[in-house]
């Protein structure tokens, strides 16, 4: 039986930062970072999201000016190669540099708190993600928190910031759902596991819905695996999300996932 589905958008990580919780150093060269953005798309990815800042609990903040000097280099050389670009940043002024430099989506792990951020989607119109999450400043926190109301807690976040965006001028089909996870929900695995579990319940919203579980601390502590070791884990999450409605998977390694998606379209697809 054929079933109908959204094509699934996959977009490649590409972390340009010296702290980052998996590939931190590895591509902070911008050189590097660019040979990585081009292997991300051969390998299966639709868009590659670039972001010069580490979330993670122990990362360093950085000004907007060093977020926009490691970034410039890599998003010329990447749009010279026409490649579609997210960047993951919070900062306004971020946001307006890397727009103007052809940047065609932003991610915001804080879910557009800024007034000023919400000013630079709206004058540029272009889509952007709105992240859930339940710590209060940018960085992530290694506390222990209660799956039984996270989801609860996710609803009312983005019933919330969808009314706020709405009224403030954001064409509606350019807002994404990004309900978080990992360290982002708690450092516990069942905050994550609950909301994967109920994915689906994010379609009441009617927005695409943005997944990023790749390599993340929960399936270390179900699988007693280091970040490395996250491979087997990872892609079983995305195929799950995949499967429950998701329209983005946001990876570290679009091959598989690519491979994946294909091999279960062509079940799909028998009659």
């Amino acid at each position: 039986m054929s079933i109908s589905r959204e094509p699934l958008k996959i977009v490649g990580i590409l972390n340009i930062t010296t702290d980052s919780f998996s590939d931190g150093h590895r591509y902070f060269e911008a050189s590097a970072a660019v040979e990585k953005g081009l292997s991300l798309i051969a390998e299966g990815a639709d868009m590659v999201d670039i972001g010069a800042q580490s979330s993670n609990p122990e990362g360093a903040k950085i000004s907007a000016s060093e977020e926009i000097e490691r970034l410039e280099p890599v998003i010329k050389a990447l749009k010279k190669e026409g490649l579609r670009i997210s960047i993951d940043t919070y900062k306004p002024e971020v946001m307006r540099h890397v727009l103007s430099l052809g940047a065609d989506m932003i991610n915001d792990i804080t879910g557009l708190r800024d007034r000023d951020a919400i000013d630079v989607i709206r004058k540029a119109n272009v889509p952007v993600v709105i992240m859930f999450a339940r710590n209060s400043e940018a960085n992530a926190e290694r506390v222990q928190r209660d799956h039984s109301t996270v989801l609860t807690e996710i609803e009312d976040f983005f019933f919330e910031r969808l009314k706020v965006l709405h009224e403030a001028g954001i064409a509606d089909e350019n807002v994404i759902i990004d309900p978080g996870m990992g360290l982002f929900l708690g450092s516990n695995p069942e905050p994550s596991l609950m909301v994967l579990r109920h994915i689906e319940s994010l379609g009441r919203f009617g927005r695409p819905i943005y997944l990023s579980t790749s390599r993340k601390s929960f399936i270390g502590k179900v699988l007693d695996r280091p970040v490395q070791d996250r491979g087997i884990g990872t892609l079983t999450t995305e195929i799950w999300g995949y499967l429950h409605g998701v329209s983005y998977i946001r990876t570290h390694e679009p091959g598989p996932l690519r491979q994946a998606v294909r091999m279960i379209g062509a079940i799909e697809q028998v009659e």
